[in-house]
Parts: C-alpha cells; structure tokens; sequence
C-alpha cells in the first residue's frame, strides 16, 4: 500500500518563492487572505538573487524630464512591437508604486546626497530611471520580500517540487508535488493558484540560470492545465555570460560592467561595436550586442575560449569596487581573476524567457478560472526585446495586481469542485516514475537536449537547422520512455530531475515550432534565412501543444506613447 498523500488546504497557492512569488503572498497576506508558497529550491536563493543590475521606474530623480510614458514608449520601442501596449502602460504607469512598497519593507536602494533614491542609465533607456543597490540589486529585493513575508507569517515550503496543477472542468482546484527531501506527496486544494515559477533558459548548454532552475516547469505546468504558451521563441541572449570554468559556463558578468564604461574587443583588440552600433556602442541593446559578440566569433575574431573580451581595467579602482562589487568578486572566486587588471572572456548566454504563459494583461489570468501567471512565467511586456531593468519592476507590479486578483477571485468562489480523476492522474505519474528502472540516464537525456537547442536554436536560426532540432527532440522523446528513476538517501532530487527533464522537453518544442513560425529577424529573433523584418509577423505567437501554433493580433498602441517613440535603427543587425 503507498503512503496517503499529505493533504494542505488554503486560499490561494502561489508556486516560486522568487521576486513575484513573494511579492503576491505578500499582498495576500496583506488583505487577509490565506495563502501557501511554494518552491523547489531555498528562497533565499530563488534566481531573482542574481539580477544585478537593477530596477527601473520613470522615478524622475536624476532626470526630471522622465515620465512613465517615456519608459513605456522605451519599453514598447525595444520590444520591436510585440510588446502587449495595456501589459506595457500597466507596469510602467504602476513602476513608481512598485518601488514605494519596497522602500515599506525596507529596501537599501543606493542614494544621492540629498537622500532621493538614485538612478543609473541602462541600455536603452532614454533617462536614467534603473534603481539599484551596489550590483546586489535582485539580492537585496529579494531579501527584502523574504523579511516581509517572515513579518507577515507567510507559511512558505521550500522543497516542494509541483508536478501538477489540479484542474476540474477549466477551473482550478490545486496542485499535486512530491517533498524533495522525503518523497512526502503532497494534494494542495487552493481555490486559486499562481504560477511564479520562472523561464525556461536552462534548457541551453551556456545559461544564466543554475542548474536545477528555469527548465521550463512554468510551461509544463500550465500547458498540462489547460493553458497556452505565447512568444517561447523569443529568448534573450545575455551579450556577457562566463565561458569558464565549465560548471559556471554562462554565469552573468552585470550589464552594469558595460553601464559604468567597459569596452568590449575582439582577438585583434578591435572595440567591434564600432561596426555594429557607432552611436550607442556597449551600451547598445542586449539583442545588438549578443549578435555583435555572435559574429566575431562567428567569423573567426573570436578569443581562444570562443568569446570576445570585456575589459573594465582602464576604470578607477574604486569605481570598480564600489559600482562592480559582485562582478569583481565572481571573478576572482570563479578564475582567480582580478578584473581592475585584467579583461574577461566572455560569450552570449541564455538569459530571459521573453515569451512564457499567456495571460490577460489586466490581470494576468490565464483563461483557466483560478490560474494566474507572473513574472518570467508570463508574457506580455517584452516582446522581441526586453529592456535591462524591467523584469524586476514587473515582478513588484504584477505580484500585488495578481495577488489582489486572486484574492478576489477566492472571495467570490462559491463552491469548490475537485476531481478525483485529475488526482489520480497526477499520483499516477509520480508513481510510473518512480517504477521506472530503464536504462537511459536523465541527465545525460538534458545534457542532449541542451545540445540540440544551443546547436540549432540559439542566437542565429534557419529552416533546416531548425528542422534538424525537431528530429532529434522527436528522438529524444522516443529515449525518454526507457529512463530510470533512482532516488536515494539523500534525496528525491532524481525523480525532479525527471520532472525537469518533461518541461524542458515540452518547452523545447514549444520554441523550436514557433521559431520555425517566425520567417524573419526581429529583436532577439534572428532568421540567417530571413535576414529582415517581415510586417505580416507582427503577432504573437501562441502555441498550445505540439503542432498548434496561431498567430495573435496585437493591439493598437495609444497615441500618448507613441508620440514618444523613436525610429529603431537597424544599422548592424543583420548577420551576414
């Protein structure tokens, strides 16, 4: 007889214990609502902890001339016009709102001399309006929203891995998980659920996510209730991961290191951004200054590791120190380097999930009654470009809007409908997992599938590369029937990274298939077969399961911001 399954019930379930995850329990906690959070690692170590640049809101501090609808106009501009125009106003006319909670709960931004909190330019902005501690940015949120839902007795789980979502009829009723520690099952009835539970970076060979983190689960899980997935393909390549040490491959250096007056050169010493973006140089846009980095290495200027380097050196040494702090310290942790010296290797890295959930902007509800998303697990804000900065002011925003939403929603719910059937489906799962004893390895399957994406899905596409990745993902899936399952004493860590490996699967397929869809080159989006624009693919594109991919309309953007927006160069984009 297997063990019963450790039933919880509460209000509202939130799963991530990131920046949005926490941010929504809070605002539920707040309002007096009952609420549960749960994550698969620590939350003081969720992936916001790396964001490290900052977080931006047309604050005006610096720059008075600054408005919200500049930094919408700013954002909507950089998107390329995939961007959701309403998605875009809400989080930059809320930003301001977003930082003034922080500072509540206690947030040590860095300040001016005369105390107002102070700003740094950042990529594309038109103003200085990124807010920032030190480059600790995402850390101190972070600890921030930890020490706020501590004060408010936030009951937060934190080696809970969900496997499920526990849908009736269209209408959410929970989740089923398993302890990572014991293998304790766990049924969570909830009568709304918010899915916070990050991108899907990690299914490329040189990332900025860790190793157990953003495989896609947010897509998995929201697929398998019902939902539908928008823009997968549009995927941020960081411009600077670490090549080296091989464990750390695609750990970030901060876009602050190009922020505060770092160069980037080719093998030749050549500062190459000359040729891709003469006005803006390093601080061009992230999409600009991936491709650029591609296409030296590409054509051979590349450094010995295959990268291009990125010097600070010729910086003051207290600059470094005092704006670069974690910068300086990664790299003598992680190479013995000492960077107010030396120039560092480094390479473009998978970074962002711009595409995730689809979700309405005005609450970010899924189409399944019950079911929000948030934060990289959603789409919306960013189009085929985002912005440096503004993935952690969605997180403030988006976390007390869905949070009021789903506090409302429980409210006004009349009776819950379970169904058993969707929990024995959900037991039934874990339990054929943790029988199977075949002979393939899960990680080497993830290491494949890896592979297979930075192969024919990374920075630069075509038709036949893409095509290439399907077949070996349609053979992959075929391996994946004969795995083995082995947890031991130390854990359950083994039935997750199977779990993992499903997601990441599911989400592979989901971008390979809507990359094929998109026949041009827009922001991060770049076809080597179709080397401009194409004014028909100015949609969304929605994928709802393999083989189903439609195209969405957008709205129209309201003249106020588009008054404000300025004609986007396209000088050295294009790859051949």
């Amino acid at each position: 007889m297997t063990m019963a399954d450790h039933q919880i019930a509460t209000s509202v379930l939130v799963i991530g214990t990131g920046g949005g995850g926490l941010r929504a329990a809070i605002e539920l906690a707040e309002r007096g609502v009952d609420v549960l959070a749960v994550g698969k690692r620590a939350k003081s170590d969720a992936h916001t902890t790396l964001a490290a640049g900052g977080i931006n809101a047309a604050l005006a501090t610096m720059d008075p001339e600054d408005s919200w609808q500049q930094h919408a106009a700013d954002t909507l501009k950089e998107s390329y016009l995939l961007a959701d125009p309403e998605t875009v106003r809400i989080v930059t006319e809320n930003a301001a709102r977003g930082i003034e909670d922080l500072e509540r709960y206690g947030m040590p931004f860095a300040r001016e001399e005369g105390g107002k909190i102070s700003q740094r330019f950042f990529g594309a902005h038109t103003y200085r309006r990124t807010a920032f501690a030190g480059d600790y940015t995402g850390l101190e949120i972070q600890r921030t929203l930890v020490n706020r839902a501590a004060q408010l007795g936030v009951p937060i789980l934190d080696t809970v891995y969900v496997t499920r979502i526990l849908v009736r009829d269209n209408v959410v009723f929970g989740a089923y998980g398993f302890d990572l520690a014991d293998g304790t099952r766990y049924v969570i009835h909830a009568d709304a659920v918010i899915l916070a539970a990050g991108g899907h970076t990690r299914i490329w060979r040189r990332t900025s996510s860790r190793r157990d983190e953003n495989t896609g689960d947010s897509f998995r899980l929201a697929v398998l209730a019902g939902a539908r997935i928008r823009d997968a393909e549009l995927v941020q390549f960081h411009p600077s991961g670490l090549i080296a040490p091989e464990n750390a491959a695609g750990t970030l250096v901060s876009e602050a290191a190009r922020g505060e007056g770092g160069v980037l050169r080719n093998a030749l010493g050549e500062r190459f951004m000359a040729r891709y973006d003469p006005d803006r140089m390093e601080l061009s846009t992230r999409d600009r200054v991936a491709l650029a980095a591609y296409t030296e290495i590409k054509e051979g200027r590349g450094t010995p590791g295959g990268g291009v380097w990125l010097d600070v050196s010729h910086l003051p040494r207290e600059t470094i120190m005092r704006r670069l702090p974690r910068v300086y310290q990664t790299l003598l942790e992680l190479q013995m380097l000492d960077i107010t010296r030396e120039p560092i290797e480094i390479a473009p890295t998978a970074h962002y999930s711009m595409g995730g959930v689809r979700v309405r902007p005005e609450d970010h509800g899924t189409g399944v009654e019950g079911l929000y998303a948030l934060g990289e697990a959603a789409s919306g804000l960013h189009g085929a470009n985002r912005l440096g900065g503004n993935s952690l002011i969605e997180l403030l925003v988006y976390g007390r809007i869905v949070g009021e939403a789903a506090a409302r929603y429980s409210r006004e719910l009349g009776a819950q409908q379970r169904s058993p059937s969707a929990m024995e489906e959900a037991r039934r799962e874990v339990d054929e997992l943790l029988a199977a004893d075949g002979s393939e390895n899960v990680r080497a399957l993830q290491r494949t599938l890896r592979n297979t994406m930075t192969e024919h899905a990374g920075v630069v596409r075509d038709e036949a590369g893409l095509r290439a990745g399907l077949a070996e993902l349609d053979e992959l899936e075929g391996r994946m029937r004969d795995i083995g399952v082995h947890p031991d004493i130390a854990g359950f860590q083994d039935l997750a990274h199977a779990f993992d490996l499903k997601a990441a699967v599911l989400a592979a397929r989901a971008t390979l298939e809507s990359a094929l869809e998109r026949r041009e080159t827009r922001g991060c989006h770049n076809r080597a077969d179709h080397p401009e624009p194409d004014e028909s693919l100015r949609v969304n594109l929605v994928w709802s399961g393999p083989g189903q991919v439609e195209r969405e309309e957008l709205p129209p953007i309201p003249e106020e911001i588009a008054s404000l927006m300025r004609d986007v160069s396209t000088a050295g984009k294009l790859v051949e």
